[in-house]
């Protein structure tokens, strides 16, 4: 498998973006996945959900594929099964999207999928595989926790330089 480590350029440049779409985002509201999509709006972020199954979540537009998206957005992060993550980020290749992140839900690995990476290191796409968002936003209080316990054991992101 391909190295699945990512830089920290690259988790600062998706952070950096403000237009971001999310796929996979739940209707259910004590799901993860809408507190991290209302943590990304408190933040200023303006944040798309993405989710074929209806056409609003959490009082807005809700898209069926990041294609349909308009304007296009800068990111997209996944909050899916690696089966679906596999064939959105060929959507997000056809829309032009350079950015995803696929989130990592404990042992489970999440989103993240070794084709989807592989497909996207291919084609040009920045790729976060498996992190956790709250870790790198500031002030993200016991998240910033996790974050230090990964700096200490050496499985934090590092910078490009640092880790050539």
């Amino acid at each position: 498998m391909a190295d699945q480590r990512v830089s920290l350029e690259t988790i600062q440049d998706f952070l950096a973006q403000k237009r971001i779409a999310m796929v996979g985002l739940s209707r259910k509201p004590k799901d993860f996945s809408v507190m991290l999509f209302e943590e990304f709006c408190r933040r200023g972020y303006e944040m798309i959900p993405v989710n074929p199954s209806v056409p609003e979540l959490l009082g807005r537009r809700c898209y069926a594929r990041v294609q349909d998206i308009f304007p296009a957005v800068d990111g997209v992060l996944l909050m899916t099964s690696p089966g679906v993550t596999d064939a959105v980020v060929r959507d997000c290749a056809d829309a032009g999207i350079r950015r995803v992140w696929m989130y990592r839900a404990g042992t489970s690995g999440g989103a993240v999928s070794k084709a989807a990476v592989e497909f996207c290191r291919e084609h040009g796409i920045d790729v976060v595989p498996g992190e956790c968002p709250y870790m790198f936003l500031p002030k993200a209080g016991f998240h910033r926790i996790h974050g230090f316990v990964r700096k200490i054991t050496g499985r934090f992101p590092r910078h490009a330089r640092a880790a050539a």
